[in-house]
């Protein structure tokens, strides 16, 4: 399956991938189950857990978020989780067949400090059970990149959100390029990347293709892209944006799917809004991972349940990937 390493693109311009996009909407479902298919088993959806160990409070604006302090939301601040409480969240996501599982700091940057040292301490021991340790904390340098893959993390989250032009229309407190640094960061140091974005940001078709194109074009491509869709959190500055439709989410994961093809294309936010039907055609576009927690919520937005996923994997004919289901 992933053999064939010549298959694999990175020089694919944003026309080639609008032309993908834009394909008969069932000639590219067809095409990206083909890939799918010839890279990734077709019948497992790779379950990962990701947890808030600290909430709110952020001092950044990106737009979609209901962390950011500047907002006014119902969510309250938590401070840094407790190792112990952490390793026990990490134990119930193995047991209900997570094999990923994801530790969210909303922090605009790691820094050097004691907080820091307890976010390698949880590492180390969710490592230690045997699951793939996932990290998002925002920028960090390349000296903490390694610290973090010394500790035994897996993958580092680091989503681009939006293409590069329509960056500025969302956050301000960081650019672009920082993103971008941080994941090059995050390659140095070893360490597998998580990265996608979000789509319902009032962004263009062409402004979905262009962050798509980035990580595309990237000289080793992500090995996990999460494709989101925007969970509207009241008292952001798009609460009111439309819902996003769900052949928009189907043509993202399926270009995804063709232009990366040993990716994993992860489900992400938005689910809850989906209706089994709908998330059924977004494995079908190649998805092959899922967000799912037994707090049924994704960072502070509703998520289904792990219950409720695993019954809809079953009646769709899935299983979780590296549970032997």
């Amino acid at each position: 399956m992933k053999d064939n390493l010549k298959s694999i693109r990175h020089d694919w311009t944003k026309d080639e991938l609008l032309g993908i996009y834009n394909k008969p909407l069932l000639t590219l479902v067809f095409e990206a189950a083909a890939v799918h298919r010839q890279w990734h088993p077709a019948e497992e959806v790779q379950l990962s857990t990701l947890l808030s160990v600290k909430t709110g409070g952020c001092p950044e604006d990106c737009s979609y978020c209901g962390q950011a302090a500047r907002y006014h939301t119902d969510i309250e601040v938590q401070a840094l989780l407790p190792t112990a409480t952490v390793v026990a969240h990490a134990k119930r996501a193995k047991d209900s067949g997570s094999t990923r599982f994801c530790m969210a700091a909303a922090w605009r940057e790691v820094r050097d400090n004691r907080d820091f040292d307890r976010i390698i301490e949880m590492v180390k021991e969710v490592n230690a059970l045997g699951l793939e340790v996932c990290c998002t904390l925002g920028m960090l340098t390349e000296s903490q990149a390694r610290r973090l893959q010394e500790a035994g993390l897996y993958a580092y989250n680091h989503n681009l959100d939006t293409s590069e032009e329509y960056y500025d229309e969302i956050i301000s407190t960081r650019t672009f390029d920082n993103r971008v640094k941080t994941i090059t960061n995050v390659r140095n140091a070893g360490i597998t990347v998580c990265s996608g974005g979000i789509i319902g940001l009032g962004e263009s078709k062409t402004d979905r293709i262009a962050m798509l194109c980035t990580l595309a074009s990237m000289e080793k491509h992500p090995e996990s892209v999460p494709i989101n869709a925007l969970a509207r959190v009241k008292g952001t500055p798009l609460e009111n944006n439309p819902k996003v439709d769900i052949w928009d989410m189907v043509r993202m994961i399926a270009t995804a799917r063709i232009a990366m093809p040993a990716s994993m294309v992860r489900l992400s936010a938005g689910r809850l809004e989906m209706d089994e039907v709908e998330q059924a055609w977004c494995f079908m576009a190649g998805a092959n991972s899922i967000f799912t927690g037994e707090r049924e919520r994704l960072l502070v937005t509703p998520n289904p349940s792990i219950s409720d996923d695993l019954d809809m994997l079953a009646r769709l004919g899935l299983k979780p990937m590296g549970k032997g289901w």
